[in-house]
């Protein structure tokens, strides 16, 4: 009798996490207006709609993805929302729309983040390896783009300063969403070292912040690199079954990403010694997603590992040539019950749950209620 209630209020609890909504701001006190959006693919909705995005996942644009939240394809690489899209729930703000819909409303924000682009520019891997093609974008393109965006509202696009920019960043919180995934997976297979992408990536992404901030940006959050070795990519990429940590992902990837995100952060602390009065809030993806991967079902989950959209069959349920979206590919019934979404992106779920962690849950630094407060303080 003890284990059937035992086991009730288990369901009970992961029920209340899982489906209780985020914390949000209320319309009134809002304390953001308009957000500007920046990343990779796991912030991407649309920017690359399939045809400009990475080879392996171009499917984006074709059921099942999209299936949950929206029923139909958004540019999204999932099958619902994504973190961003609970971010702008939180904040009481409509969704941010991709900046190459023209025709977006962008009163409330803009979206530029592109999936499958790098923190590195194009021509460095395009030097190391002559036949790379796939996307051509960086995070210096969406400096330019949202350069470009601002261009009409009295900022200039060159060495603006912040009093002419004051209009542009007024109620807005500028969210750079994890970055440098890319740049560790392109250099496979070709010369280049890891601790080189680590150097580089750090110096752009950090450039990339600086730039904003000198730009007149008063409230930047910056997502790390989450626990890329928890991902079926990695072990199908010839991980070796000995490369495994203490939670059965593969240690050297996150490793990789752990010390990326050491390095980052001390560039931010720096950062925001000289920017005194701006707020500056790391994302701790890294230890969000270890949380999840070393105790799944306390937020719902029954499979860690295992792409839910995929053709590949198998223990992952995922092969690289024939991805989610392609003509014999399947989903599986319940998305929720699962944290990887196709091999390489998560679900709903798993974006539900690691907003949760990082809007009200303890994992980001400072907290993100402290950055609420303190926006809420400027406007009064």
């Amino acid at each position: 009798m003890s284990s059937i209630l035992n086991l009730a209020l288990v369901t009970i609890c992961i029920s209340i996490f899982v489906l209780s909504p985020i914390s949000s701001a209320s319309p009134k006190s809002r304390p953001f207006k308009k957000v500007y959006v920046f990343g990779d693919s796991y912030t991407d909705v649309g920017n690359t709609n399939g045809s400009t995005g990475p080879h392996t996942f171009r499917h984006v644009m074709s059921l099942p993805y999209g299936r949950t939240f929206f029923h139909h394809p958004t540019g999204r690489y999932s099958d619902g929302r994504m973190v961003i899209d609970f971010v702008a729930e939180s904040l009481n703000l409509p969704y941010f729309p991709p900046y190459l819909n023209k025709s977006a409303d962008t009163t409330h924000g803009v979206n530029f983040a592109v999936g499958g682009c790098t923190t590195i520019p194009y021509s460095f891997f395009k030097q190391i390896n002559s036949t790379w093609d796939t996307v051509t974008q960086s995070l210096s393109t969406q400096l330019t783009w949202f350069k470009d965006h601002i261009k009409g509202s009295g900022c200039k696009t060159i060495k603006s300063t912040p009093a002419e920019c004051k209009a542009v960043f007024e109620g807005a919180l500028v969210w750079l969403g994890e970055m440098s995934a890319n740049d560790y997976n392109y250099i496979f297979l070709t010369n280049a070292t890891s601790k080189t992408i680590q150097k580089l990536t750090i110096k752009y992404q950090t450039r990339f912040i600086k730039n904003i901030l000198e730009m007149g940006a008063k409230y930047v959050v910056v997502q790390g690199l989450p626990a890329t070795g928890c991902f079926p990519m990695p072990f199908i990429t010839g991980a070796p079954p000995t490369d495994r940590d203490d939670i059965g992902c593969v240690a050297s990837k996150n490793k990789e990403s752990y010390h990326h995100n050491v390095i980052l952060q001390a560039k931010l602390h720096s950062l925001q010694k000289k920017f005194a009065s701006a707020v500056i809030v790391y994302g701790d993806d890294w230890h969000a997603y270890r949380e999840v991967y070393k105790n799944p079902t306390k937020y719902g989950f029954t499979e860690r590992f295992k792409a839910c959209c995929g053709i590949g069959g198998g223990p992952l349920n995922f092969d690289p040539m024939n991805t989610c979206g392609a003509p014999g590919a399947n989903s599986c019934k319940h998305p929720s019950q699962y944290m990887n979404w196709d091999g390489l992106h998560v679900t709903e779920g798993m974006s539900r749950v690691v907003a949760k962690l990082f809007l009200d849950g303890g994992f980001a630094q400072p907290s993100f209620p402290y950055l609420l407060k303190k926006a809420a303080e400027s406007r009064v």
